[in-house]
């Protein structure tokens, strides 16, 4: 059952939505290394497997939310949830050409987005609006873990092609600009808080399954897979004592709280330094 609106629960945060803006890119992406991530097999295919879900990913979040467009009345939220559908929308046509330019180099891009664009339809056919709804939240929550503790983080950006790297900030500058627009729109119409932790909870399952299927797949894909020194590397890179990965998990933990909001981590500071330098005239 949909609970009646509370504007109140939009304006708490409503500041940080002021400033969204859809920004047309046309990244040059032509002839990219097979390995564009620090010369990696390890680090450029675990972002393509994510990368090969964003297009039919990102279509569904534009359909989650726009079910629930019409019942919002705060009005800077509506125009928060404009902005969130036209920048997921621009990301689904970059990353469209990162993946075919991926598939290029004989990887299996288009399996994955097949199977993502299955389980969406899935979603859409045997989840309720509401649960459709609160899997965008968390799955928000995810992307914005991983520009602001990944993307953000020491120089990773530069590790990549130069081609490539403009791509990958200005996504992840985008996903920490809505990164609360899902969650806010959840909170003042949805507003459950069992479909919200329970969902966050079996996306996160489904979501590092799905993710750790894909990307060893694409490692066989690549002939690597036998590399034991290339593994070791990479799971300590992630998962080892200060591994990205690991140090992300109580920011992952924070999403179960009650009084969660996603602009309790504030990381404006850094966005606009990255903006700067990979926007230019965009930013």
């Amino acid at each position: 059952m949909t609970a009646a609106i509370n504007p109140a629960l939009t304006q708490t945060h409503a500041g940080h939505h002021h400033d969204l803006k859809v920004r047309q890119m046309d990244f040059a992406l032509n002839d990219i290394p097979e390995f564009w991530y620090d010369n990696d097999p390890f680090k450029t295919l675990l972002l393509s497997a994510l990368s090969g879900g964003f297009p039919a990913g990102e279509h569904f979040f534009i359909h989650s939310i726009r079910h629930f467009q019409d019942q919002i009345k705060d009005p800077e939220l509506r125009q928060a949830v404009r902005a969130f559908i036209g920048q997921e929308a621009h990301h689904s046509k970059e990353h469209e050409v990162l993946n075919d330019l991926m598939i290029k180099h004989g990887y299996s891009i288009d399996r994955i987005d097949r199977n993502v664009a299955f389980a969406m339809k899935w979603y859409k056919t045997y989840l309720s609006p509401a649960r459709q709804l609160a899997h965008t939240a968390a799955v928000e929550h995810f992307t914005a873990l991983m520009a602001e503790e990944y993307l953000f983080n020491s120089n990773e950006l530069d590790k990549m092609d130069a081609r490539l790297a403009p791509l990958w900030a200005w996504h992840a500058i985008e996903e920490t600009e809505h990164k609360a627009v899902a969650f806010d729109v959840y909170k003042a119409t949805v507003n459950n808080e069992w479909i919200r932790l329970s969902q966050m909870a079996i996306c996160t399952v489904m979501f590092l399954g799905f993710s750790t299927y894909d990307f060893i797949t694409l490692m066989r894909e690549s002939g690597r897979q036998g590399d034991v020194k290339m593994w070791a590397k990479g799971i300590n890179y992630y998962w080892g004592t200060k591994g990205i990965f690991r140090k992300m998990i109580p920011s992952y933990f924070k999403y179960y709280r009650k009084d969660f909001h996603p602009w309790q981590h504030n990381s404006q500071s850094m966005v606009d330094k990255l903006k700067a330098k990979y926007l230019g005239d965009k930013a």
